[in-house]
């Protein structure tokens, strides 16, 4: 195989990246593109409104014959164990093995105002231990943990399947767990060099202290990557608003983990703008917005991603693995937008 047509295992990409593009029924020519491309896998976000991961992921397994299928992320808690074991088992036989079945924390106040119980560190550790268990074709009765109390939980005795799991991960807790008890671990999108290099470390030292290979769990930066050979409108929803939107969902703890000036976040929150947009700002926010927001956030902020000349964005991407990343994904951008920056990371990258 040639540099021309190597399969780069080591990216990824999301489909359906953003709110979801244009509707579901793009995902299918996404994830074909994606494939052409080389990515090695295609991630799937899941968002209540026309964006269910099990659909989702189920369409791209099927019109896809190599590259891996990962949910990044549904959760754990929004379903019954027994239906989230048994359609990744369905996933994983329908692939032919190339489903990572991955889930995230959440959003606090989100679940609250559903009626949706928190979620735990010890939930989630509780729930991976339980999957495998199943996977393995085990008969568990009477459980009683952190992840609730079921009398009889199985899907097939005869089931010894080998799927992977992936664990969103952003504060410490999390991290570990990671490394302790998951394959993958997908890290934010606008972590800085040291915040990606600090969490690196933290997932391997936990994956070793938990008696596992740490170059078996393999941690990806999730790094936008938005050329300028898109137009300047779409690149600022792209980076300003998407970054604007992770500040209002949970900017304390992003503020927090990159040491970033908590005045400017204060700021942000206050701006009549940005209060008066019911939602999140990527989705939501008018292009007139989006410039008036781009003045409340500092550029430092805007750094840690893949932006300029498509050469210039492979080349910032290469330089996640020197921060310590073992895989990137190319964030928030379709296929066809990655395509000129694919093109220069194979020729910088062999």
């Amino acid at each position: 195989m040639g540099r021309s047509d190597r399969v780069l295992d080591e990216l990824g990409y999301y489909l359906l990246a953003g709110a979801g593009g244009e509707g579901p029924a793009t995902l299918m020519d996404e994830a074909r593109r994606g494939e052409e491309l080389g990515f090695g896998t295609a991630f799937i976000s899941e968002r209540w409104n026309v964006k269910e991961a099990s659909s989702l992921a189920g369409a791209a397994c099927a019109v896809t014959g190599r590259m891996r299928i990962a949910t990044a992320a549904t959760n754990h808690n929004t379903r019954h164990p027994l239906i989230t074991a048994s359609w990744a088992s369905t996933l994983h036989r329908l692939s032919g093995g190339r489903f990572t079945l991955g889930i995230g924390r959440g959003i606090g106040p989100i679940y609250a105002g559903f009626g949706i119980p928190a979620v735990t560190t010890a939930q989630m550790a509780d729930w991976a231990q339980v999957m495998r268990r199943l996977w393995r074709g085990e008969v568990i009765v009477n459980h009683d943990g952190p992840m609730g109390r079921y009398p009889v939980l199985a899907l097939d005795p005869d089931f010894d399947e080998d799927i992977r799991l992936a664990l969103v991960a952003f504060g410490p807790n999390t991290l570990a767990l990671g490394g302790r008890l998951f394959d993958d671990v997908v890290l934010h999108t606008y972590f800085t060099p040291e915040t990606l290099g600090r969490c690196v470390r933290a997932v391997k030292d936990a994956a070793e202290r938990a008696g596992r290979d740490p170059d078996a769990v393999r941690v990806w930066s999730c790094f936008a990557t938005v050329g300028d050979h898109l137009p300047e409108e779409l690149r600022l929803k792209k980076t300003v608003a998407r970054l604007a939107t992770y500040l209002q969902g949970y900017g304390d703890l992003l503020v927090r983990t990159n040491d970033w000036d908590p005045a400017v976040l204060q700021r942000f929150r206050a701006d009549p703008v940005v209060t008066s947009i019911a939602g999140g700002i990527d989705h939501k926010a008018t292009a007139a917005q989006i410039e008036h927001i781009a003045t409340l956030i500092p550029e430092e902020w805007l750094q840690p991603a893949a932006t300029g000349p498509a050469s210039r964005c492979a080349e910032r991407v290469r330089r996640e693995f020197d921060y310590g990343a073992d895989a990137v994904i190319m964030h928030g951008a379709t296929p066809d937008e990655l395509e000129p920056v694919v093109t220069a990371y194979r020729d910088i990258a062999g």
